[in-house]
This record gives C-alpha cells, structure tokens and sequence, in this order.
C-alpha cells in the first residue's frame, strides 16, 4: 500500500491514477533499497558491488545521454567507454609503430613505410571497450546488484525518480544514494560552428572513418595524449593552445613534455585561441583563430577538429536543490566533506564519489577506491576515509610523465624556495641508443623539504608502470635518504630514480653519463 500527499491509501497498482506525489514506500515494498548509485562509471559500480557483498540490496542506475555528434556507449563510465582504456590502447598502437621503425637499428627487416589501418585499431578497440560493458553487466548480476538503464533525479532526500529512454517512470525509495555522475567534455558554444563540426573524447574512440588531419584545441593531458597517438599513427595533427601545456601539473614537466611531441612532429599553435569553423567548398573544416601574442588572424583547414577544452559536471537534471545538495557554483560539483565524511555531501544521506566531488582528483582509481571505502563506511562499520593524498597518475604521451606528489612551484609556494631541494637528471635510456633517439626530454626529479619527498616526476618510456612503485613506496613512508639509498636494477628505466644526487640548487651539469 502506498501513501500520498493527501493522506489516501491506494494499492500500488493505481499509484499512476490516484498519487503521483509519492512519499513513501512501505517497509515490504520491492521498490526499496539500502542504497542506489547514481551512475554507472568505475566509481559508481565499485561502490555497489562492495555495497551488495555487504548484503545490502542495491541498485544502479546508468543512461548515456548521446554526445552532440550522437555518440554513446554501454555500461562502464568515461574510463571503460572514452577515456583511459581506448587511450591506452591507442597508445600502444602508436607505441608499436615506433618499435616498428625502431626495430630497423636492431636488425629487423621490416617495410620501409608501414602504416597504420584507422579502421582496424578502432574496431578492435571498440570490441574490446563492449566485452568490458559485457562483463559489468555479467558482475552486477552475479553479486545481484540491480542494474536500471534510466536517468535518475532526486524527488526527495529517500526518493529517486528514474525515467527510461522510452519516457516512462518509476519511483525507487533508498536509505542512501550516492551520485557518481561524472563529468563530460565541453564544447563552447560560443563560438560559431563548433557545435556543429567539431567532436570531443566522447566521439573519436567510436570513429568508423580515419580522422584524418586533425586540430585538437586545448592543452589538457587530454589534448596532449590524444594528439601524440594520432601522431604516432601517422595522422598530420596539430594542439592549439591557449596558455602552456598540461597547467595542472608541475610548469617544467609540462613543457618537457610539448617539447618532446614538437620533436615528434606534432605541431603547436601556441598561445592562439579559435575564433570560428566553418566548412569549406571541399569539404574541409576551416578554422579560424586567433594568436594572442601578435592579436593577428589566420586560418587552417582539417579533417576533424576536437575540443580538449575542459569537462562540465553532469548535474543540472539530479533536482539537487530540492534535497539541499550544495554544489560550486563555478564548476557544478557536490561539495563533500561534512560531518567528517570526505564524500557526505550536505544532505544527510546523500554522497558524492569521483569526477563529480569537488575538489578532488579526476581519476578511476581514485573514484573506485572511495566508492569501496565509502560502502565499508556506510554498511561494513568502518570509519576509514579516502586518503587523497600522494595519488599517483601518468599522461600517456608518447614519452609518459609519471608523477606522484606535487608540483615544484606548490613546494615552493608551501614552504618557500630556500626550504625545497629539487634533485634532477636527464637520462638516456638504453633502449633509445642504437636507433639513436632523442632523449633530450627523458628527466626525473625529485621534490623534496628536508629528507621528506613531497613529489617525484619522471618523464620517459613506461614512466606510469615506474611511478607506481614509487608512489606505494612514498604512501609507506619512504624518506630520500631511504631511497636513494636503495640499490637500482640495473639497467632500467627506474634505476635512475635512485640514483638522483644532483640538486637544481648546486647549479652542477645534470644529464647522467655512464654507470
């Protein structure tokens, strides 16, 4: 039996005639849960499967609202579908073609111009991304976690409304919900044609057609991963950018980085902004932009051009003010932290996890392990908080950086530049001397107050599976005199790490010659 606003009873079968304002659902309804999950990304389906192996009954909801160019996808969120698995793939296939070539120095007889098939790649990474939508399906089933492809909005603080893509609704009754919406890519509308001809992440993974000579505008990790594959795989791309490259991490790192793409052949449009596309008489999309330095005007055709100009909070449809959710009102997301819970948003009941937590990183394994710790919280007895300090990640460029820590200019406006020492070296990989490549951006450095390491940088080959080890070895304790008094694994990659003796300070030459 059901209870609306009018103090009526009705039996459930005649909820849409007689109560469409519904409050509540009794105890024995098969509408309520313990908690829904609001989203279906790695953090969301994290949380509900540690949620459910508790014995709560669960249920997730997940829709793909299409991209402007009407891409969408199945189960898994940014990471699985648009994000950090198609990248990775795409990375790889670029890395493969550089082997290819590099393998001629080592005495392999290969094709003097091989070339990457678009169509190929792209569908078996798209086979690959939906066997990962197969198998989340195949999890929430076996640990009986309900799955509900519908959108989700709040209709009071224990009630969330879900409508299907046909329009139809229904009301779920939850004890708690936690929103893990994500973020998704933005286009400016603002300037002419770029709605109309332009795609974002959301679109080139599930590209059947060559993208052809491409602009990627912005500066992103984003940006700059995706315009390092599309080099490698032989594709004519250019990066507009506005300001300086990957601005979020350390100033020198980020440089490094361009540098090492610029020497690969992908072209900059520096300090420049688009002022408008428009497609021209063959069919090419013709761009229009501005340089900031010079304020001149000048114009490039492509094939595709891709926004990588930052991501929006996918908030404004969860009725959020109607249970008292406090969100920034500059970037949308739900503010945490209350009652000493780092993703209790400002409803009781009501939690936050990933991409859309203010403030917080925009990582999968940062939004997974807060999705399981936040389950173990609410159903499990614990009180342990997401840590999210000394999270590692890497920017999959054709020379990684990996990094864990901070920045040297946030050392620095910590503590004062007279409290930091920063121990660096260039380095040359050994598998980079017989094709002779250039390795003038492989650098490390070490950010450190006293023998305290507030952060460690390396840019080079297979830099993300490095930092990982040393981000473990920093979350247990490690000091500098502790590492660089370790032994490296000779010759590696990650040896040089231990090695770092010389401090930016003594002014001495730091490029690492020999043993």
């Amino acid at each position: 039996m059901i209870v609306c606003k009018h103090s009526r009873t009705f039996p459930l079968k005649q909820l849409s005639k007689h109560c469409r304002n519904l409050r509540y659902f009794s105890s024995a309804s098969p509408e309520e849960y313990d908690l829904v999950v609001i989203g279906g990304g790695s953090g969301g389906l994290a949380c509900a499967k540690a949620a459910s192996q508790l014995e709560k009954r669960v249920a997730v909801l997940d829709f793909v609202t299409p991209s402007p160019q009407g891409s969408s996808w199945g189960l898994g969120g940014t990471c699985v579908n648009v994000g950090c698995i198609p990248k990775k793939l795409m990375h790889q296939a670029s890395l493969l073609g550089e082997a290819i070539h590099d393998s001629k120095a080592y005495g392999w007889r290969v094709p003097d111009h091989p070339h990457n098939d678009w169509e190929t790649l792209s569908t078996a990474v798209q086979n690959h991304v939906k066997s990962l939508n197969w198998g989340h399906r195949v999890q929430l089933k076996d640990k009986k976690v309900e799955y509900i492809n519908g959108l989700g909005s709040f209709e009071d603080p224990h009630t969330v409304r879900v409508r299907d893509k046909a329009g139809k609704e229904k009301l779920l009754r939850t004890k708690n919900t936690v929103i893990a919406v994500g973020v998704r890519p933005h286009i400016p509308s603002q300037i002419p044609g770029a709605m109309e001809h332009s795609i974002t992440s959301d679109d080139l993974f599930w590209m059947k057609k060559s993208p052809g000579k491409t602009l990627l505008i912005g500066a992103s990790y984003i940006a700059l991963e995706t315009g390092g594959f599309l080099n490698g795989l032989g594709f004519d791309t250019t990066i507009m950018v506005r300001s300086r490259p990957l601005k979020q991490f350390d100033q020198q790192m980020g440089g490094l980085v361009a540098d090492s793409m610029e020497a690969k052949g992908t072209r900059f449009l520096k300090n420049c902004v688009p002022v408008s596309i428009e497609k021209d008489a063959g069919g090419g999309l013709k761009v229009t932009y501005k340089n900031l330095t010079d304020r001149q005007t000048q114009e490039g055709v492509f094939d595709t051009v891709m926004f990588a100009t930052g991501r929006h909070a996918v908030t404004k449809n969860l009725n959020l003010e109607a249970v008292g959710v406090k969100v920034d009102p500059n970037t949308n997301k739900v503010i945490g932290g209350h009652e000493g819970d780092n993703e209790r948003s400002s409803a009781p009941n009501i939690y936050a996890i990933g991409d859309i937590l203010h403030g917080r990183l925009e990582l999968t394994p940062v939004a997974i392990k807060a999705g399981q710790l936040l389950a173990e919280r609410l159903f499990g007895g614990s009180r342990v908080q997401m840590d999210y300090d000394l999270v590692p990640t890497t920017v999959f460029t054709p020379l990684e950086y990996g990094v864990v820590g901070i920045s040297e200019e946030e050392a620095i406006s910590r503590h004062g530049a007279d409290k930091i020492e920063v121990y660096h070296a260039f380095y040359t990989p050994l598998e980079f001397a017989i094709p002779q490549k250039n390795a003038k951006q492989c650098y490390i450095k070490g950010v450190c107050f006293g023998d305290k390491i507030l952060g460690l940088h390396l840019i080079g080959p297979n830099a993300g599976e490095v930092i990982q080890g040393f981000a473990v070895a920093l979350r247990c304790g490690a000091t500098w005199s502790g590492l660089t008094g370790s032994v490296g694994i000779h010759p590696t990659t990650a040896e040089e790490v231990v090695k770092l003796h010389i401090t930016k300070r003594s002014g001495l030459d730091p490029n690492v010659t020999g043993c």
